[in-house]
């Protein structure tokens, strides 16, 4: 029985609820209406067979919402529901049901219908269309009530025309000459409405493409972009592009028709190297719009079609004579840079190059090097080098031509000496018969007179010289650079006898950078900084193009620019051109990313404030506003290529000459020379394209690598990957400690369009707005080295500085003194520098750091304790460091 009795309890639940169930019913559904437009209306509906039921209404099978019903209990197992309607629209026409709900079984009343009276309503109204002139046109229109019927009347701009006509009604217009609207009106027993207001637009030829542009120009293609004129309002169908090969006559035209859109479309088919102008034309159904104006291009050089033309050799005496036309202007496809002169013998696998400016060269057969060697020559461009000539061998027949003339030439040589000592030692057995005197002298003494000194005859030499002929020093004639050029570096050369090249300071795949003294006229030494261009160098091209961007740094002046002192040249042997070495100012504290990466990863760890990291970003932000005025695009921006003078200034630097190169900062993509892709903009990187814009790019880099103290950018993405990684969106994560103001500037230069990056002259506004904002009473502590004589970046410095360089890290602890000897390391000269800036105080030592007085009032205005250290160590031994516990 305590089994069964649970068993028995839920049967007995389970038939009360069937009973409660099937005894669930309706005993009042609602009616039908018919309401007038804006009035009230209710539906009732009444159900039985429950205590707890759940009432709710459904018009045309979806629910409403229980906002406007009302429940009421009519007994204890008697509902009925309300559902009210304030004010009646169209809208609320259709056919409403009640529903029950209990214990999972659902009932509906039979549905009432809601008709809705009032003015008619459109079904269907006119539509705006455009049509041809004095073409037939229709026009549509439809209304229904309650209450029918319904008329319909058309009007135009006013005017009625015709009707009233039965409801649905289609006008037709037998033409138009120009633009007109139409409406409709629809009236029955509770009034009249009206349609929405047709315009019918005449249809017209088209207009003009607006701002037609050259996007992108290759060798053989070119990709223009423009935005669509007015359509006339007829679609348009396509569009025709027209080309002329001469921008000034435009005699030669060709065309070519595309579909539209896009309105962006790559012509290819054109040749290279050539001035082209183009223009476009679009049509519609109607017909075509007029031109644009003429858009004037020039398509990219590209590797010469064809060989040097008549390439001979010849041997003669003792040399070989190589010579050889100019390819046709036609098949240069560019301007000729250089001639390559390939050589080497069969079977060898390496082959000898010259790259040559002339026509022939003249090689001396001396040690037989080329003998049974094959020459072949190629013309090059900025694009690259044509195909090569045939090849025509030096062969033996030539070299035996050779031996026999120098054979023939050394017997008559013999002969000739032979005849003359003959002839010499007749003469000498004469003069030995007519001696009257014979000494150990010889026959120096003269003959002299009865009662004479017997004398010795001397002849003096014209001129003697014991330390050998003075070299020549090289001039840019021997270089075979342009005329222009030469006279524009004319006044900044430096003759090579005034250098005295020191130590190695850095060494990159274009070149090195070596430490200096450059004697002057008057006999003063000065410490500078030379760039020596690659050893290896043997085109003319080359060295052109490291001397042009020498001749752009000579007319810098700028306080955050590095400035050009001069050019010299290296001489090497008389057959290889003279090297080029660019004559720099000495930044004794190095660049920007070396110094940064030293204030955290040196020895002696150093503090570098942010006012101080702002104050590095505007240094740089105003050198290249100062570069972007004057025209001149960087390409290579990083704190790698940025330098700090004397002052802790940093000056912008490394303009293509021979740049330090990172072998993990560049990327070789291909064929294509070196790139530093985490630093260049996105366009850069798919297109090859610099402006000024992609400097701005390349600065927010820089901005990131000054915040982060010289960290890699991308950490963990590797160079190849990078284009993909930017192409996604992605861009370089705010550093940690990094403000958000600060953050939002390096961001904003990473914009994927270049039209929306910041000018430079924005973004000094923007730094010294942060900088302003900044505490400035924060100290940074750095050490600047010893004295104050190196230059700046523009050369303008004191001149005569400390022979010994030296960098914040490097600086040597005190040996005694002040303070009982518990200085942390020697103190140096850096408030002189902040007075000199109008009491900048961003630039004091490292508490850890010691300066070593330097004599100026300025840092005796800047640091009273300092100036009062500086008046004991005077007092003091010299030489001596002066220690100051701080």
């Amino acid at each position: 029985m305590k089994k069964s009795g649970p068993l028995w309890l839920i049967l007995w639940v389970t038939l009360v609820c069937a009973h409660v169930s099937l005894g669930l019913r309706f005993t009042q559904s609602p009616v039908n209406l018919t309401v007038t437009h804006g009035n009230p209306a209710r539906l009732e509906c009444s159900v039985e067979g429950g205590s707890e039921l759940e009432i709710s209404w459904e018009k045309n099978g979806k629910k409403l919402s229980s906002i406007d019903q009302t429940d009421l209990s009519v007994d204890q197992n008697h509902w009925k529901s309300l559902y009210h309607m304030k004010s009646v629209q169209q809208a609320d026409a259709g056919m409403y049901v009640c529903v029950s709900e209990a214990a999972g079984v659902t009932v509906s009343s039979e549905p009432a219908w809601i008709t809705v009276e009032g003015v008619p309503h459109f079904v269907t109204e006119p539509q705006d269309v455009a049509v041809l002139p004095g073409v037939t046109f229709n026009l549509s229109c439809r209304a229904v009530g309650p209450p029918d019927p319904v008329q319909l009347v058309w009007w135009q701009k006013g005017v009625q025309l015709g009707g009233p006509h039965p409801s649905p009604y289609t006008l037709t217009v037998p033409g138009l000459t120009q633009s007109s609207e139409f409406y409709c009106e629809a009236k029955n027993q509770k009034g009249v409405s009206t349609s929405r207001t047709a315009t019918v637009n005449i249809k017209a030829l088209p207009g003009p493409p607006q701002e037609l542009q050259v996007t992108r120009v290759q060798e053989d293609n070119v990709t223009l972009s423009w935005r669509p004129g007015p359509d006339g309002h007829s679609p348009l169908r396509d569009c025709t592009i027209q080309f002329a090969e001469n921008s000034g006559k435009r005699e030669e035209l060709f065309e070519r028709q595309v579909s539209v859109p896009p309105h962006e479309q790559t012509i290819g088919g054109l040749r290279c190297f050539s001035n082209y102008s183009t223009r476009i034309v679009c049509s519609n159904e109607v017909g075509s719009s007029p031109f644009t104006d003429w858009v004037d291009f020039e398509t990219l050089e590209s590797v010469p079609g064809a060989a040097p033309l008549n390439f001979s050799l010849e041997v003669t005496g003792g040399s070989l004579l190589l010579s050889w036309g100019a390819p046709f202007r036609g098949e240069l496809n560019g301007v000729l840079q250089e001639y390559r002169v390939e050589w080497g013998r069969p079977g060898e696998v390496k082959q000898d190059t010259l790259l040559l400016t002339q026509t022939r060269v003249n090689l001396s057969l001396a040690g037989g090097q080329f003998y049974n060697a094959s020459f072949r020559v190629s013309a090059c461009n900025s694009a690259g080098c044509g195909p090569w000539s045939q090849a025509l061998l030096v062969g033996p027949q030539e070299g035996v031509s050779v031996a026999v003339t120098r054979s023939r030439l050394w017997v008559l040589l013999i002969l000739a000496v032979l005849l003359a000592a003959v002839v010499l030692g007749g003469l000498a057995l004469l003069l030995l018969l007519r001696r009257k005197k014979e000494t150990q002298f010889g026959a120096v003494f003269e003959p002299v007179l009865l009662g004479a000194e017997p004398a010795v005859s001397y002849r003096a030499a014209r001129s003697f010289n014991r330390q050998g002929p003075e070299p020549s020093d090289s001039t840019l004639d021997c270089l075979g650079i342009s005329d222009e050029l030469k006279e524009k570096l004319q006044d900044v050369l430096i003759q090579e006898r005034w250098l005295s090249l020191g130590r190695l300071l850095g060494k990159g795949e274009f070149g090195s950078v070596r430490e200096a003294n450059l004697k002057r006229e008057d006999g003063s030494v000065k410490r500078v900084a030379v760039k020596v261009l690659q050893s290896d160098v043997n085109s003319s091209a080359d060295i052109e193009q490291c001397l042009r961007e020498a001749a752009h740094m000579k007319d810098f002046d700028h306080p955050n620019v590095i400035k050009l002192i001069g050019v010299s040249l290296q001489s090497r042997t008389p057959q290889r051109l003279p090297v080029p070495m660019v004559i720099l100012p000495f930044m004794k504290h190095g660049d920007l990313h070396h110094y940064l990466l030293m204030s955290r990863l040196g020895a002696a760890p150093f503090t570098l404030s942010l006012p101080t990291l702002v104050q590095f970003m505007l240094d740089i932000a105003r050198g290249m506003d100062y570069l972007s005025h004057k025209n001149f695009i960087h390409r290579d921006l990083a704190a790698r290529n940025c330098m700090l003078g004397e002052d802790m200034s940093v000056c912008v630097a490394d303009f293509g000459l021979s740049k330090r190169i990172y072998s993990g900062d560049y990327y070789r993509q291909g064929s294509a020379s070196k790139l530093p892709v985490k630093w260049i903009g996105l366009e850069s990187l798919a297109d090859n394209v610099y402006t000024t814009q992609s400097d701005v790019w390349s600065f927010g880099v820089t901005m990131w690598e000054i915040v982060t103290l010289g960290q890699t950018p991308y950490p963990g993405v590797e160079n190849c990957e990078v284009y993909e990684y930017l192409l996604k969106g992605s861009r370089l994560k705010q550093p940690p400690g990094c403000l958000d103001e600060v953050f939002e500037i390096m961001h904003s230069c990473w914009n994927a369009n270049p039209k929306g990056r910041p000018s430079f002259h924005s973004l000094i506004g923007q730094l010294e707005e942060v900088w302003a904002g900044l505490d400035s009473k924060e100290l940074l502590y750095v050490n600047l080295g010893e004295g104050q004589g190196e230059e700046s970046c523009g050369g303008q410095g004191a001149e005569g500085g400390a022979e010994g360089g030296g960098v914040p890290w490097q600086c040597e602890k005190g040996e005694g003194g002040g303070a009982e000897g518990q200085g942390v390391s020697c103190l140096k000269d850096s408030l002189g520098a902040a007075a000199a800036t109008g009491g900048d105080y961003r630039y004091i030592m490292d508490p850890r750091g010691s300066l070593e007085d330097d004599g100026q009032s300025g840092a005796s205005r800047a640091c009273p304790l300092l100036q009062e250290a500086a008046e004991k160590g005077r007092e003091e031994e010299e030489g001596e460091d002066t220690i100051i516990n701080m």
